[in-house]
This record gives C-alpha cells, sequence and structure tokens, in this order.
C-alpha cells in the first residue's frame, strides 16, 4: 500500500487525537436500517455511506492502480478491503447500547463499496456480537469517535426500522443541539483532553442516533 493511502485511510479512521480546534475533513451522508429478526431479537444494521467529491476524488487518486481514471472490480475489492480490516478497531464507527449499556457488534458479513456520480459509496451489514433482544431502551448511532468525519443522517427517515418485531416500540430521531454539548462539557474540553494518548469519545455527544423504547 502506498504512503499516501496510508495516510487518506488513516483520515478517514481518524486514527490521532485531535486539536481542540478541530472540525471534520471528510463528509458522508448515511443511511442506516435496523432490522427486527422473527426471534425477538435485533437481526442486523443495513449501512450506507456516501462520501463527498473531494475525498472520494482522492481514493480514486490513490487506487487507480492503472491509471485509467476509474475505480475497477479489483481495485474496488483492495478499497473495501482496507476500509474494513481498519474499521474494525473501532467497532465499524457503529455504536449500540440496551438499557444504557454498549452491545459490541461483530465483523460484517457483507461489505462491498462502489464508485458512482464521483462518490465513494460504501455499503456494509453488521449484527451484534450476541443476541440483543427487543426491549426496553435501545441506541442505535454511527459516528466517527473524533469527529474526523462528519457522519450525517440528512433526513430522520434515514434512521429506520424495518420488522414486526419493532411494531411495540416508540422510536425517535435525537440530534443533539452543538451549542448545548459544548456548554454542558465546557470544562472538560481542553487540549489536554484532546491531546489524551488514549484517545476521546467525543463524537457520541455530538451524535445523531435513533432511540427505541420497547
Amino acid at each position: 500500500m502506498t504512503r499516501r493511502s496510508n495516510i487518506l485511510l488513516a483520515g478517514l479512521l481518524a486514527l490521532a487525537p485531535l486539536p481542540a480546534s478541530a472540525h471534520p475533513h471528510i463528509f458522508a451522508e448515511a443511511r442506516l436500517e435496523v432490522i427486527a429478526g422473527k426471534d425477538g431479537n435485533v437481526s442486523e444494521l443495513r449501512n450506507v455511506w456516501r462520501f463527498d467529491d473531494i475525498f472520494s476524488s482522492s481514493v480514486l487518486m490513490d487506487f487507480d492502480t492503472n491509471t485509467d481514471l476509474k475505480l475497477d472490480h479489483d481495485e474496488l475489492q483492495e478499497i473495501a478491503k482496507t476500509i474494513r480490516e481498519s474499521l474494525g478497531d473501532y467497532g465499524y464507527f457503529t455504536f449500540i447500547t440496551s438499557n444504557g449499556a454498549p452491545i459490541p457488534v461483530g465483523k460484517p458479513d457483507t461489505f462491498t463499496v462502489d464508485f458512482k456520480d464521483n462518490q465513494l459509496l460504501v455499503f456494509f451489514t453488521i449484527k451484534p456480537e450476541k443476541p440483543l433482544a427487543i426491549k426496553g431502551s435501545l441506541s442505535f448511532g454511527v459516528h466517527d469517535p473524533t469527529l474526523y468525519t462528519a457522519i450525517d443522517f440528512s433526513t430522520d427517515e434515514a434512521m429506520a426500522i424495518e420488522g414486526d418485531g419493532f411494531k411495540s416500540c416508540k422510536h425517535k430521531v435525537v440530534r443533539p443541539d452543538p451549542d448545548e454539548v459544548i456548554a454542558q462539557n465546557q470544562s472538560n474540553l481542553t487540549e489536554a483532553f484532546f491531546n489524551d494518548p488514549a484517545g476521546t469519545d467525543m463524537g457520541k455527544l455530538f451524535a445523531t442516533r435513533l432511540e427505541l423504547t420497547c
């Protein structure tokens, strides 16, 4: 893999803590579908990410190994493999809680990428690592913990539930107000905090999430 590719994907995965003045450098419009199984558990989560033109162009430049200004099957496969393996250390940017407790996810069953209309598209299906019952309070979110990548759900309908198992559940999309988040956490948002070698998870404070009460 080229040095530029390493830098590119390091940026995507936000591998380093950011200074307090940092802001997103990569933008993706997302869709999340949470699927109920017939056994009363969450079956899977289906993710679609569409990246911005500038980042997508960078991916094209770095992975177009035959320099034909297109991404062929093998090149797309290499992108998918690289992103899939790298995201594994970060829970695939997929965050679930059940009654407030974090629920880990397993490796994606499917992980593919495509390149259409000059934009990189990422598709993957993921499941809770262990059976997750559809009961109590559930929360589902997709975000970059360090805010380097902004994953945006442009409408509430972009976070959806599907399946009879959710019929008795109430659901809502929660969009935290950034000004309120900053005001409530001002004492913690120091340079030392952002430069903590253990990393931060500021993304969860700002991230849009889907909440269910069942």
